[in-house]
């Protein structure tokens, strides 16, 4: 399997990721790096490690002076940039998915990048609702809605939208049994404590009958959806907003969590974390298990996803 890398904001810890697990990774798949020569060479030079020899690169963007722990615009714009050029990989099946590493939404933001992140772009690139989900083999959460202001919630929260995204993501994750959280405490307690819970409901009911199965369970009270008990029996989780279900995720799995984006053409996983700029370039060797189990999970689905290509 050929994955292209889109290398992150390189004045983060992204390319000192890639470096350091390279030679795992290229056990896995056939890496493409989206970096040029240049950007490689001097990112290393800061990093004080040598280009591994079979290291191969898709030239990308143009140069500029690496400022480490930086949002700056020139490096938003070389990360907006290397992740364009996976995109085109994948649509032009150059590559059989696409890995990111972190971008920093300030830097995107000092470029002058309207999308909030990857997800939001592939979205738009493709007109088609992402479906973002993040978690890994023991917990994966996936969000109704995502980086939207929390006061903006509740409106979203109705039945007909509900549905068809409870519709689109049962058909790309296949679970037998998928948890779907309320939006207020206690569930909105029969509607003491907020309604919004009746458009969930609904949703459930109805998603459920045009799947002909019992697939969708809820609403679940927020603050026990993630026991240890319920998750004897779930680990999928539909989760009304963003934090809703990171937390629970970063809280128990921190360094295994992975981001997967849904309802796609391609193939996109990546890192659950930012671009710690706290240690990047200060030889704190970052870890590279979200990164690992990134690159683990595309591979997977695209052997997956090629099953079915005739």
């Amino acid at each position: 399997m050929k994955i292209a890398i889109s290398i992150g904001d390189l004045n983060g810890v992204g390319i000192e990721i890639a470096l350091h697990a390279h030679n795992e990774i290229k056990t896995l798949c056939h890496p493409r790096y989206m970096i040029n020569q240049t950007m490689l060479e001097n990112a290393c030079h800061l990093l004080d490690i040598e280009i591994p020899k079979d290291f191969e690169i898709i030239d990308v963007g143009q140069e500029f002076d690496i400022l480490p722990s930086h949002a700056t615009y020139e490096s938003g714009k070389y990360s907006h940039d290397s992740f364009l050029k996976a995109i085109s990989l994948a649509v032009e099946k150059e590559v059989d998915a696409i890995v990111t590493l972190p971008i920093n939404k300030e830097a995107w933001n000092k470029a002058d990048i309207t999308f909030k992140g990857h997800t939001d772009l592939l979205a738009d690139y493709f007109q088609k609702e992402a479906i973002m989900m993040i978690g890994c083999d023991k917990l994966f959460t996936a969000f109704f809605t995502h980086h939207i202001p929390l006061k903006e919630v509740a409106s979203k929260v109705k039945k007909e939208s509900l549905k068809n995204f409870l519709i689109d993501f049962y058909h790309e994750v296949k679970e037998e049994k998928i948890g779907v959280l309320g939006l207020n405490p206690h569930a909105g307690d029969g509607g003491v404590i907020g309604d919004e819970e009746r458009e969930i409901s609904q949703a459930i009911k109805e998603a459920n009958e045009i799947l002909m199965e019992e697939i969708f369970v809820g609403p679940l009270v927020p603050d026990t959806a993630f026991t240890p008990h319920t998750r004897e029996h779930i680990n999928y989780f539909v989760c009304m907003y963003h934090d809703q279900g990171l937390i629970a995720v970063k809280s128990l799995f921190f360094d295994e969590g992975i981001n997967v984006s849904l309802n796609l053409p391609i193939i996109r996983t990546s890192v659950d974390h930012g671009t710690a700029y706290d240690i990047a370039y200060q030889g704190k060797n970052p870890t590279t298990l979200s990164y690992i189990n990134a690159v683990k999970e595309a591979v997977r689905l695209a052997h997956k996803r090629s099953k079915y290509i005739i």
